[in-house]
């Protein structure tokens, strides 16, 4: 039997999900030489968060990091995780910005994209797919896993022939809660191997503490990789630790092997790591929660509720905004939870505490609703959305999403001239993403001051100078706040509907 092989995820999901995304490129590049000897079948080093970070925190070029990092690892593949249209945003962008992004990316040195969609629409992943195609680099596409009604693994299986037919040179199951028991992850390996015929990845975290276990039932099944992590930047939220999986698979006939006096070097060198981002780590990060097979909130979201809670003085309501989330998420299509989603689902969960269910909806949710974000898995609930539609004089999109957006590289281009900045597709791209960020690290001020670590979605009233514009740019009578995630700021329009 072929053993299966593992990915590391160290340098990317691995401090995403225990560190705030806040290891830098200098942190890395020590132990890069010593992963690249190691045998690992690829290296997650970009994406996700990680460019959000570079910029937002660290006065980090993300390219330059990416380009760092393939010449001091230039033997194992490296892979970013790549959010569709919305590439590491939390917004849709067109066509050609994500094709000029991926194309940028695949020069600097990315070998393999995990291509996923927070509803699991593959309209959303056409474009980057088929760029990254053209570019000669390797297009996996990501199976967002979750539980709902309407989540099965026939489901599943079918989004999984539908993304070979797009031409996904192999599949990805993208576990972000950490949910999928060890029958299931047998199961659904096993079908999709039978159906499908690509290599399958399955890549999950330890948060209820399945993922190990997970890990190993799928190998049973014929899994090609799992992706892994070094200690202390594994368990818990983040990917199971290499070492402890094998151990799992010892006498297994599909073990890999790893020199384990290495994989101790790497221990204690990240263990040094992990004490220099001290107050970014949490004990709560660090341990199993039962819970999250409830509520299936990613990465970590859960514990940071309490946080984001007492700063809206509704600490005393925690259990009620939690028991909240699956009934947004129900309404909402059994979206899954990922970003955005996760965000979007979790900031309307804790409105309807407090200002009372549905009584006022933020404009991410209401988008989700009207299909601006892609075909939800479900059925929207039809009196949510006959209030949105109400109250935005808009109907339901029912084309791809990006359809409806014009090309925009040419104005963004002109943006960056106009302010004195680079007008490479590098830049551009950037910029499209995060414009404040990206002006200041060029122009040498740095990146504007970052707080302690932000929880991953925070609300806040805000006094509202005039109508803020949706992201259709018509302007919105309502409610303002701020809506912080991950860091981000971005103000939203809340409608009060009837």
């Amino acid at each position: 039997m072929q053993p299966v092989t593992f990915n590391n995820t160290v340098l990317r999901d691995g401090h995403q999900s225990l560190a705030a995304t806040r290891m830098s490129t200098a942190q890395m590049l020590p132990a890069a030489p010593i992963l690249d000897e190691m045998g690992f079948s690829g290296l997650e080093t970009w994406g996700g968060a990680t460019i959000d970070s570079c910029l937002r925190y660290l006065g980090e070029n993300p390219f330059d990091r990416l380009r760092a990092l393939k010449k001091a690892a230039p033997r194992t593949p490296q892979i970013m995780l790549l959010r569709g249209q919305n590439i590491v945003q939390y917004a849709s962008f067109a066509d050609d910005v994500v094709e000029a992004f991926v194309r940028a990316n695949a020069a600097a040195g990315q070998d393999v994209f995990r291509i996923f969609d927070a509803l699991n629409d593959v309209r959303n992943l056409a474009t980057a797919v088929k760029t990254v195609l053209a570019c000669g680099k390797h297009a996996r596409g990501e199976i967002c896993y979750t539980i709902s009604p309407v989540h099965t693994v026939e489901a599943f299986v079918e989004l999984g022939v539908e993304l070979q037919k797009m031409g996904c040179q192999s599949i990805g199951i993208k576990d972000m809660s950490g949910i999928i028991s060890p029958m299931v992850a047998f199961e659904l390996v096993k079908e999709l191997k039978r159906r499908v015929g690509l290599p399958i990845t399955l890549h999950t975290h330890d948060t209820a503490g399945l993922g190990a276990a997970s890990y190993l039932a799928a190998i049973d099944a014929g899994v090609d990789a799992v992706e892994t992590s070094i200690a202390p930047f594994a368990n818990g939220t983040g990917q199971p630790d290499t070492v402890r999986m094998l151990a799992l698979l010892k006498g297994h006939p599909r073990s890999p092997q790893f020199d384990p006096d290495k994989l101790q070097e790497l221990r204690v060198y990240f263990e040094d790591v992990y004490k220099q981002l001290g107050k970014f780590t949490s004990p709560a990060n660090e341990r199993v929660d039962s819970d999250i097979l409830i509520f299936q909130v990613p990465g970590g979201m859960l514990s940071n509720f309490r946080t984001q809670l007492a700063e809206q003085g509704m600490s005393d309501k925690f259990d009620q905004v939690v028991r909240e989330i699956p009934v947004v998420r129900e309404a909402l299509g059994w979206i899954p939870l990922v970003t955005p989603t996760s965000q979007i689902v979790g900031t309307q969960a804790m409105m309807n505490v407090k200002f009372g269910r549905w009584k006022m909806i933020c404009q991410p949710a209401q988008d989700i609703a009207l299909g601006k974000y892609g075909k939800a898995p479900g059925p929207i609930n039809p009196e949510v959305l006959a209030q949105v539609e109400k109250q935005s004089g808009q109907k339901t999109v029912t084309e791809r999403p990006a359809n409806l957006l014009a090309p925009a590289m040419d104005g963004l281009r002109k943006q960056c001239a106009d302010k004195g900045l680079p007008t490479d597709d590098e830049t551009v791209v950037l910029y499209a993403m995060f414009p404040q960020q990206v002006e200041a690290l060029i122009k040498g001020g740095g990146t504007p001051p970052a707080p302690a670590p932000a929880a991953p979605v925070t609300v806040r009233s805000t006094p509202a100078e005039a109508p803020k514009a949706s992201p259709s740019g018509t302007p919105a009578a309502g409610k303002h706040l701020v809506l912080s995630i991950n860091g981000g700021r971005y103000d939203v329009t809340v409608e009060k509907l009837d």
